[in-house]
């Protein structure tokens, strides 16, 4: 199974968005996908990536992997490391469909046949025109709470926390992440928050406390923009919400002070989702730092990082979690490993991305029913782009073959 080409497509109404299908002389296409600085991540593609594997055996995956690992931008979360994940996903994508089987199937078979999902409570347009991820970029601009099934759930969870709470109860979901602290005066240099701010971003948490209990698990996402002091301090008011946890408090790559943060809390603290490639995500879970180390599958090394370190986290008694808030592939990629992986908890998703846009971009994303996600019976992802994406007046499109 020989690649033979290899194309790139964006799309300008989705700008942090690019897919990558990988093509083979046996007619079979691999589906990848990334986010965040998808025109670095085209070039890198194209430039660097293309020449080192046209031309050769698609199912040699490990070897394929290990000849896209950069000098530079080996590790974290680049746009080199975002370009490799987006080819490793295409290249497992590949293997599944020429063995007829489901990529889970490939990692060991599925343990579980769905998975409970939480829901990172976003909007459809949240971080959708940049790559920065603060309040000017989170959609809020163009509100309105409800259209259809356009779930405006940042702004729910700032102004109905409750209702949006007891929505997702009804649709089967007991499990949400919010981040009202991202709002706060202090969130500027993240050296410290005032006893106010502390107290306004606690009022989301406490909403949806009184009135669903413990029905409803609640994440606290912190974005790493806070000092360690100022961490502290916001991790000890948490504390009384009994978070299920807080997700990267400071910025994850002081992976050293972890152990002095996760000390002075009784809530877990979960991160990693900016890091990237199996040193990184090693050094993250021997640390003792964190009780849910996160990987996202399509930015820290694709399919073939994340089982490994999926099981560096068995090894150390500890769940991990696969990162989604970003595109329909890198859900389906998460999902075939969450089914495959026997310590993980939950998948990630985000409802206003799913019901909002997803379905306008491939065939059939992960199916979600009463809070659970699971991956369709079919070879590979089982997912494909539509037909129509490459023709739109405002895609991207760019090809590399032999010659």
């Amino acid at each position: 199974m020989i690649i033979t080409r290899i194309e790139t497509l964006r799309l300008t109404e989705r700008p942090n968005l690019i897919w990558v299908l990988v093509h083979t002389d046996e007619g079979l296409t691999g589906l990848g996908e990334t986010y965040f600085g998808a025109v670095a991540v085209e070039a890198d593609i194209h430039e660097r990536i293309a020449p080192l594997i046209l031309g050769e055996d698609a199912g040699s995956i490990e070897r394929l992997h290990a000849a896209m690992r950069p000098y530079v931008g080996f590790c974290g979360t680049g746009a080199e490391m975002r370009a490799l994940s987006a080819v490793d996903v295409a290249l497992w994508d590949l293997a599944g469909q020429a063995a007829g089987k489901p990529v889970y199937t490939l990692l060991g078979g599925p343990v579980r046949k769905s998975i409970k999902v939480y829901n990172t409570c976003a909007g459809p347009d949240y971080v959708s025109q940049t790559a920065d991820v603060r309040p000017g970029n989170f959609g809020l601009d163009t509100v309105e709470p409800k259209q259809g099934t356009i779930y405006q759930d940042l702004y729910a969870f700032m102004n109905h926390p409750a209702d949006l709470a007891a929505e997702l109860l009804e649709m089967g979901i007991s499990s949400m992440k919010i981040w009202p602290f991202d709002f706060a005066e202090g969130v500027g240099d993240g050296m410290d928050i005032s006893a106010g701010d502390l107290a306004r971003a606690l009022q989301p948490f406490e909403a949806i406390r009184e009135a669903h209990g413990d029905r409803m698990d609640i994440k606290a996402e912190l974005h790493g923009l806070w000092s360690l002091p100022a961490a502290k301090k916001i991790a000890a008011a948490l504390d009384e919400i009994e978070p299920d946890w807080i997700e990267d408090p400071i910025w994850m790559d002081r992976i050293d002070l972890l152990p002095d943060l996760g000390g002075g809390t009784l809530s877990p603290i979960a991160g990693g989702e900016t890091l990237g490639g199996i040193g990184q995500l090693s050094a993250l879970i021997q640390s003792g730092g964190v009780s849910v180390p996160i990987m996202d599958v399509t930015w820290g090394g694709g399919v073939t990082v994340a089982k490994k370190a999926a099981v560096l986290a068995q090894a150390h008694g500890l769940p991990i979690a696969f990162h989604d808030c970003s595109g329909p592939v890198t859900l389906s990629a998460s999902t075939h490993l969450a089914l495959a992986c026997p310590n993980v908890a939950e998948q990630e998703m985000t409802r206003g991305f799913y019901y909002g846009w997803y379905h306008e971009l491939v065939d059939q994303p992960a199916p979600i029913d009463n809070g659970m996600i699971s991956a369709p019976d079919l070879p590979g992802l089982g997912l494909k782009l539509h037909d129509n994406l490459k023709s739109r007046p405002d895609a991207v499109l760019r090809v590399s073959q032999p010659g």
